[in-house]
């Protein structure tokens, strides 16, 4: 069972915020069957560090065939679709455990970044053909989550190269936004039906799609 195993993860809330869309949704998809395989879903802490052991644990616990890392991004109107990671943690802000690291590399001597190997493209255009706004975003920020998504790939790429792995940063849903007027948001349950079509993309497209996905700023 677990070489049939998706692992599909969201952080706890953080920032003052009452609860962490991507938790909500990731949840919500526990034990989904998709593509032959079953969703785990799974918390993370919002702790630089604590939130890659934890993962790490459950890599090795699970042994899953695909691994989606999901985490909030507030501000952004669609689901992202991460393309890379950086060895960086520059934090903005304090995580969970007060940890603020400024200009420290998340693995000292790894690679200067790392590519998601999801089909980003092709998930991004099957999402968009079921009405749920998405994208290829080119940042997943320097936070927590490019922390976790570092982290992810650095893993794959030493035990597991087999193994897809990327991350999707998602919008505030509109409890969120309601406590932060003029920030765009998604309905839970669009963001739920996104990650849906997202694994089932993953989990059957054998290659990306070519079609522009880049931006000018």
């Amino acid at each position: 069972m677990t070489r049939h195993t998706i692992l599909l993860t969201g952080f706890e809330p953080f920032e003052q915020e009452p609860l962490n869309p991507s938790w909500e949704a990731v949840r919500a998809l526990d034990g989904w069957p998709c593509a032959g395989a079953h969703v785990a879903a799974r918390q993370l802490p919002c702790v630089f560090g604590q939130a890659l052991q934890v993962l790490e644990q459950l890599m090795e616990e699970l042994k899953p065939a695909l691994v989606i890392c999901v985490g909030q991004a507030g501000g952004r109107s669609q689901m992202s679709l991460e393309r890379v990671a950086i060895n960086v943690d520059d934090a903005r802000i304090a995580d969970n455990a007060g940890r603020q690291p400024i200009d420290q590399p998340i693995r000292s001597g790894g690679p200067a970044a790392y590519f998601s190997t999801l089909p980003i493209k092709g998930m991004a255009k099957a999402m968009r053909a079921a009405g749920i706004p998405a994208e290829v975003s080119q940042t997943a920020g320097t936070f927590v989550c490019n922390h976790v998504f570092y982290g992810l790939m650095d893993r794959l790429a030493a035990h597991a190269p087999a193994v897809r792995g990327g991350f999707i940063h998602i919008p505030y849903i509109p409890s969120q936004a309601a406590r932060h007027p003029g920030q765009p948001s998604l309905a839970l349950e669009t963001l739920v039906e996104g990650l849906r079509i997202a694994l089932q993309s993953a989990m059957t497209l054998q290659q990306d799609v070519e079609e522009g996905g880049g931006q000018l700023h």
